[in-house]
């Protein structure tokens, strides 16, 4: 089995603090460069988890470009990455608050001016499954090359899995604008957290905004993140839910993407929907404990990863 991800591949550049920062303040902390994109993450995620994963996206020519090609080699995801002189690789500013809480800033590099004429079709139609954010439906470019690349997997009778990516860009865009790109997508698993759920859905009960969900996405299995609070996964109209590995939070940034990575590294395997939920939890309880979206793994993650 084998995944093909299409979207962005970003460089996060994390600052952390330990303390309240001040309007015209100054204060110590971390400022760290790691790699990222959320797209990119879960290939990333995928792989390490086991499963054969293929990465489409778009890169500037430039030394943050060499390093993305870097980075994807030494973590064993065949990149197919598309350069451009026009544009540079992107890179999103990531703030870690003293509870662990991050907010993002992205800038609109590379990644955004993905076209449909680049995508290596090839690659997809070869591929079990594909994966897709939102970030790359919030604008067009590159969103018609990403409802392209699932036009493809759909006639393949691939299995489609969709990250709705940021409330606050959903509710920007309009709830009925974002429907109007993502409903014929044919998604099999959707993974919201829960405040993307709610904007979808304006319901504020995890098991009302599943359900809902499900009506909007028939036959999807939904997959909703609680953070602190597990996973509460509703699939063939019955809903379970999955109890949380950790409240150890640190970092949030890429619990998700982890989280979206590992659950289909095993679905590949074992094709047991909750099973899967459960291992993903497990997986992304180990990245919040952690700085950044993909950390250096540990004999803990080795341990957790052997299970799949």
């Amino acid at each position: 089995m084998s995944l093909s991800v299409v979207g962005d591949f970003a460089w996060d550049v994390l600052i952390r603090t330990n303390n309240e920062v001040l309007k015209g303040g100054d204060s110590f902390g971390e400022v760290l460069l790691h790699p990222g994109g959320s797209a990119a993450n879960v290939a990333v995620w995928a792989r390490r988890c086991g499963l054969e994963t293929h990465f489409i996206g778009k890169i500037g020519r430039d030394r943050l470009g060499d390093l993305a090609r870097e980075d994807l080699e030494r973590e064993g995801v065949i990149h197919h990455f598309i350069q451009t002189d026009a544009h540079l690789t992107g890179s999103v500013a990531v703030f870690v608050d003293q509870t662990g809480e991050r907010s993002m800033v992205s800038g609109r590099g590379a990644d955004f001016f993905l076209l449909p004429q680049e995508l290596p079709k090839q690659v997809i139609n070869r591929t079990d499954y594909l994966h897709l954010t939102a970030w790359s439906f919030f604008t067009d470019p590159p969103r018609t090359a990403a409802r392209l690349a699932a036009e493809i997997a759909r006639a393949s009778g691939n299995l489609i899995s969709f990250d709705p990516a940021s409330f606050q860009m959903i509710e920007e865009m309009g709830v009925a604008t974002f429907w109007s790109y993502v409903k014929d997508l044919g998604i099999t698993v959707f993974l919201p957290n829960y405040e993307e759920g709610r904007a979808l859905t304006n319901r504020l009960d995890p098991t009302d905004i599943a359900a809902s969900l499900a009506d909007q996405l028939s036959g999807a299995t939904i997959i909703l993140k609680l953070d602190s609070e597990g996973a509460l996964v509703h699939h063939e109209g019955r809903q379970t839910a999955i109890p949380p590995a950790t409240n150890n939070l640190v970092d949030a940034t890429g619990a998700g993407d982890s989280f979206a990575g590992a659950y289909l590294a095993h679905f590949s395997k074992h094709g047991s929907v909750l099973d899967a939920a459960r291992f993903a939890t497990r997986v992304a309880a180990w990245v919040i404990e952690h700085l950044g979206a993909r950390p250096a793994a540990d004999a803990s993650l080795a341990r957790i990863i052997a299970t799949n």
